[in-house]
């Protein structure tokens, strides 16, 4: 029993850290909110960021993901409703793989995900809306992305 309570507020307290995460990003340059603005990355980081979200390793990890908090949804509810966390994630992971040079930030609440931040073309701006909704759980999407080609410094 000595060695049980410790490990009981050690969970709540590991649990707790990663429920406070604040924004799910597509690169390492996003923004980390989706009240930032970004600019235009240059284009050795946009290479970069779209060679790492195009690796097949990187796509494996993303379908794994979405998987896995959907079977993990599937079992535990009703499948229209989502924790904010695997809506975040979910929606992050599915705009990484198909929009591959952008810097977005995603976050959600009760269902409605906002996503800000740059892509390279305004094809790529309109093709946002479409992928968060196959996310099962998304009601609604606030677009706020802006296109920002990749310059040269």
């Amino acid at each position: 029993m000595k060695k049980f309570i410790p490990f009981l507020i050690s969970t709540v307290l590991v649990i707790g850290t990663v429920g406070c995460e604040n924004t799910s990003k597509t690169s390492s340059d996003a923004p980390n909110t989706t009240d930032e603005t970004t600019e235009a990355p240059d284009v050795q980081t946009a290479q970069q960021t779209q060679s790492d979200a195009t690796s097949e390793v990187r796509k494996d990890q993303i379908e794994s993901d979405i998987r896995a908090r959907e079977q993990r949804n599937d079992v535990g509810g009703d499948d229209a409703q989502r924790a904010d966390a695997d809506l975040k994630s979910e929606v992050r992971g599915k705009l990484e793989a198909n929009i591959p040079a952008s810097q977005l930030a995603v976050d959600a609440e009760e269902g409605a995900v906002t996503v800000t931040g740059t892509v390279p073309t305004q094809n790529d701006v309109s093709k946002i809306d479409t992928l968060a909704k196959e996310i099962k759980g998304v009601t609604s999407v606030t677009n706020k992305a802006t296109v920002a080609p990749a310059t040269s410094q």
